[in-house]
């Protein structure tokens, strides 16, 4: 399994390679036989022009069908949404004084003394 993958991905890799292998490879047949320019010699084309076209082909073979630049529009997708039914801000009040509960009756007495409680001396 992982050498099929393997195989895959280099195919993948040298796809857009394979115009210039073979321009390397066919360097004498391309330029004398297959070159645009072989009747300009100044322009030291040698089949440039050729590999240039094979490399252009190459490039719009790669591009995805739907890529059309004529239907180009953009397209807005939402992930999420939740609507906020209402939103209040709540007024903060600093230093306010605290509601008297009338109904509420404080059973509970502190007696602050000085003195400090020592247990009775045991005498034996």
């Amino acid at each position: 399994m992982k050498k099929i993958i393997f195989i895959i991905v280099i195919i993948i890799l040298v796809k857009p390679v394979l115009p210039v292998l073979e321009y390397v490879m066919n360097y004498e047949y391309i330029s004398k036989v297959l070159c645009i320019n072989k009747d300009k010699p100044k322009m030291h084309c040698n089949g440039k022009c050729h590999l240039m076209q094979e490399l252009a082909k190459a490039s719009d073979a790669e591009k995805p069908i739907s890529s059309d630049k004529k239907s180009i529009s953009p397209v807005f997708e939402v992930l999420f949404f939740e609507k906020i039914d209402s939103f209040t801000i709540t007024p903060i009040h600093f230093g306010t004084k605290e509601k008297v509960n009338h109904s509420y009756s404080n059973l509970y007495f502190y007696l602050n003394s000085d003195t400090v409680f020592h247990p009775p001396i045991f005498i034996s």
